[in-house]
């Protein structure tokens, strides 16, 4: 029978063990359009994406794509019933070349099946240029591109596949700027031709810019599906996390620098950078950081941000310049000597799950290693004391306890971010290095982070934080630094701390 809706998920229940992903959950996009799913981690939206894209199917409930019902037994059903994923989490093989992940399963073949390896070349350098991604060179090993690169071409793969509905899961998490220019650039361009979208963020500002219309999960069931354009963002918050969040971002404690003499500016900064270089990227950078400040790191995508953070961390030499601890010169070998520094304990990767998790350990196991030598003698751990200090970073953390054994693979994205930070707090260290750590998650959870961020300054530690949210930086942050070509070309506070200013260095105008 002929309908208007691409999608419709109709009471759908999905179990895992004792754990209820989707608790008679419904979800409707009528086609054509560009459907936003909200929610918080763990709320079922990567359930009903794996739901959709053929990778689970429902204990109970019904799916329809098209009109058609449908029962599915992999993803090359949900290829067959027109639909493709861009999924956060990517699904390329970092050891194959940009062509072998871009066409896998879909490759020109010849005689007995054999790829044909040129024409594979061909049509993956005119797909590139018909995606403006001429900047990939087809033969390029994925695991050697940045992430935002990764992340471009997850979603090009799908586009590749012609797809009737394309499932876009945090889509932007990993990009900034004119990479997200260029999502919204293939998305009108695929809306133009009928395709129909569904589209999964935490940042409502895009979710504003694209989106016709949403639907909001909590725990598992459906809370409403809206209009985009009758529902205020206040409201979509409150259906988020069930309850009102007074202020998105925490207030700001007064900046160091207003301090009295005798309380901040007397003592030596917390962290001081000077004329540091790394690999060709960072060039002469400066930077002071103080007690009691969370300071931002703004920079369009390739300016050197990672390779700073990863210099200060100990994990990337630094060629040349001075590092500061509390007025002591250190020289950072190794992420041992930021450990024993006390200043890079709490670095936040951009990729939890390959760079800041051993996602096959428990969430206990991955607490406790960077200080598993504090719970040791005679090179026995006493797992009583272990298990007390995890139990109350989790805790602190608002981690379930159920963490404390259970596999990091196990948990949603928010949670897992979490427990990467809990691990953290047993190192009591002075600075956090925090490299975009609300990538990807939900709005409740990055203002856990924002709090727990300003308790920490205000108790005396000072935060370095880059994000790709520009708004979370200007609303967050005491002060902001530009990087542009690996230098610190501006340092903006006060009054002048605005997204417009801020944009206007990170483009050099």
């Amino acid at each position: 029978m002929e309908t208007d809706l691409a999608l419709d998920l109709s009471n759908v229940t999905k179990r895992f063990g004792a754990t209820v992903a989707l608790d008679g959950a419904s979800f409707r996009v009528r086609r054509g359009a560009v459907h936003a799913l909200l929610g918080e981690n763990g709320a079922g939206k990567s359930t009903t994406v794996k739901l959709l894209s053929g990778l689970l199917k429902p204990d109970s409930g019904r799916i329809s794509i098209m009109g058609k019902e449908v029962q599915m037994h992999g993803p090359r059903d949900a290829h067959r019933a027109g639909v493709q994923t861009a999924f956060q989490e990517m699904t390329l093989v970092p050891d194959l070349t940009v062509a072998q992940n871009l066409l896998m399963s879909y490759e020109p073949t010849g005689w007995l099946g054999r790829i044909r390896r040129r024409e594979a070349q061909r049509m993956t350098a005119e797909w590139l240029e018909r995606l403006e991604l001429t900047d990939v060179q087809p033969g390029a090993f994925v695991g050697d591109l940045a992430l935002p690169v990764r992340q471009k071409i997850e979603i090009a793969k799908a586009i590749v596949r012609h797809p009737d509905v394309l499932l876009l899961d945090e889509p932007t998490s990993a990009l900034s700027g004119h990479d997200v220019e260029w999502l919204a650039r293939r998305i009108d361009e695929l809306k133009a031709r009928g395709v129909t979208f569904v589209f999964i963020s935490h940042r409502m500002q895009e979710v504003r810019e694209y989106c016709d219309s949403l639907t909001i999960y909590r725990n598992g069931k459906d809370v409403g599906a809206f209009d985009a354009a009758d529902i205020s963002d206040d409201e979509v918050i409150r259906l988020v996390i069930g309850r009102s969040l007074q202020a998105k971002y925490p207030p700001k404690e007064p900046a160091p620098e207003t301090l009295a003499p005798s309380v901040e500016n007397d003592r030596a900064p917390a962290l001081e950078a000077s004329g540091v270089h790394i690999d060709g990227v960072v060039n002469g950078f400066d930077l002071t950081l103080r007690a009691g400040e969370v300071h931002g790191i703004a920079a369009l995508q390739g300016m050197g941000q990672r390779e700073l953070f990863e210099g200060l961390f100990g994990a990337r030499l630094i060629d040349e310049g001075d590092i500061y601890i509390d007025g002591t010169k250190l020289t950072l070998t190794s992420t041992a000597d930021s450990l024993k520094s006390g200043v890079s304990t709490s670095f936040l990767p951009e990729d939890r799950k390959t760079e800041g998790l051993f996602l096959r350990l428990s969430g206990g196991d991955n607490v406790s290693l960077p200080t598993i030598g504090g719970y040791t003698r005679l090179g026995l751990i006493d797992r009583k004391r272990e298990r007390e200090a995890i139990g109350g970073a989790l805790a602190q953390m608002e981690v379930h306890p159920r963490a404390l054994y259970k596999p990091c693979s196990s948990f949603s994205g928010g949670n897992q971010q979490k427990i990467a930070m809990a691990k953290w707090l047993l190192t009591q260290s002075r600075v956090w290095l925090m490299f975009d750590p609300t990538r990807g998650i939900d709005v409740g959870t990055k203002h856990q982070i924002f709090v727990l961020m300003r308790e920490f300054a205000k108790a005396g530690g000072a935060v370095l934080f880059y994000s790709t949210d520009v708004p979370e930086l200007v609303n967050v942050c005491d002060r902001v630094s530009v990087v542009y070509r690996g230098r610190n070309v501006a340092a903006l506070s006060g009054d002048a701390l605005t997204e417009e200013n801020v944009m206007r260095k990170m483009l050099a105008t």
